[in-house]
């Protein structure tokens, strides 16, 4: 008896834990609008455009979970945060979900309890030189004065490339993005060091580009991707097939522009269940039938959001790379829809 009366207690404590985590699918519903968390400014990833809209790859991401969730693209509240704030925003339920460019690593996945549903972007960190400095390897920056955003893993990994390297360095710390651009462009630092996808964000927003070279190496593996809080096992099923969705979607050629063609009906059953014309699978995700139609009507496929927002035709001018489909030698790949 005294066994049961304990487990009975552990039981009913773990159940309270786990109803006090959960509940963000209804939050967002009852709300009307999906709050969530970007970059304070980063050029084709997350900024507010000149009348004041928030567009970029990563703002992508949020407004098509809101559309998974709400139906609508734009009921979203952007929450723009610092590196230093951002995970404390999100534990502590300020914000849904988090999509600003962050990297995946074992501290932030365990002891902060955090839950990355996947990558968007796989990256890298590198570096940026005045042209005029005339330095072509990062191995020649022995002294130089670097910026340098404090509280990333890009802080961690500059100490240990120049430790490895047996080359000196003097910080230069900033607090967010912007800052270190600024203080780049204004020549308080010989070097920016930072996710090669947001040198090239940096680069773009130069009065003269070529005045700005990104050197070759590249130093570290960044995988960037959208999270959520621990133990909200529902939510995180929610934001991580949203994901899935955009990615297999252009695995399978669906795209903005054939979507209703699509919806009308095909010989293939894993679009059919992805659209919802087959099966059940947005009843398991506490969704309508059509939450990937209103996910892909909202900004185009994985590939289109790409293209539209940091590809090669864009100021940015990032070739896909690693964040290639896998069928094209990169590495994004869905888990099936079945």
């Amino acid at each position: 008896m005294k066994y049961s009366v304990i487990l009975g207690t552990i039981t009913a404590a773990g159940l309270a834990a786990g109803a006090a985590m959960a509940g963000t699918l209804d939050d967002v519903q009852a709300r009307g609008k999906l709050n969530c968390g970007v970059s304070t400014g980063l050029t084709g990833f997350a900024e507010p455009d000149a009348n004041g809209v928030w567009q970029g790859f990563d703002v992508g991401v949020c407004r098509a979970v809101a559309a998974a969730v709400l139906g609508d693209p734009m009921a979203v509240e952007f929450v723009p945060l610092t590196t230093k704030v951002r995970f404390t925003a999100l534990n502590s339920g300020e914000i849904d979900m988090l999509a600003r460019n962050t990297t995946w690593t074992f501290q932030r996945d365990v002891e902060l309890k955090l839950e990355f549903v996947g990558v968007n972007y796989y990256d890298g960190q590198g570096f940026m030189v005045p042209s005029e400095l005339g330095v072509s390897s990062a191995s020649e920056l022995d002294g130089a004065t670097v910026c340098i955003q404090t509280g990333t893993t890009t802080e961690l990994n500059l100490a240990d490339f120049f430790r490895v390297n047996n080359i000196s360095y003097e910080p230069v710390p900033v607090e967010t993005g912007g800052e270190a651009q600024q203080q780049y462009f204004a020549g308080a630092c010989d070097v920016y060091t930072t996710d090669a996808s947001a040198l090239a964000s940096t680069r773009a927003a130069a009065s003269d580009p070529s005045q700005h070279v990104v050197l070759p190496e590249i130093i570290s593996k960044e995988p960037l991707g959208p999270l959520v809080r621990h133990g909200d096992n529902e939510w995180g099923d929610v934001v991580r097939w949203t994901l899935n969705a955009l990615i297999t979607a252009e695995e399978l050629g669906v795209t903005s522009g054939n979507l209703a063609e699509m919806v009308a009906g095909t010989n293939n059953p894993e679009i059919n269940r992805l659209l919802g014309t087959e099966g059940t699978l947005g009843e398991w995700l506490g969704l309508s039938a059509d939450w990937a139609q209103n996910v892909l009507a909202a900004g185009g496929n994985y590939g289109e959001l790409f293209e539209a927002n940091i590809g090669v035709n864009t100021p940015l001018g990032i070739a896909r790379g690693l964040n290639a489909q896998w069928t094209d030698g990169g590495l994004i790949y869905s888990p099936p829809f079945r």
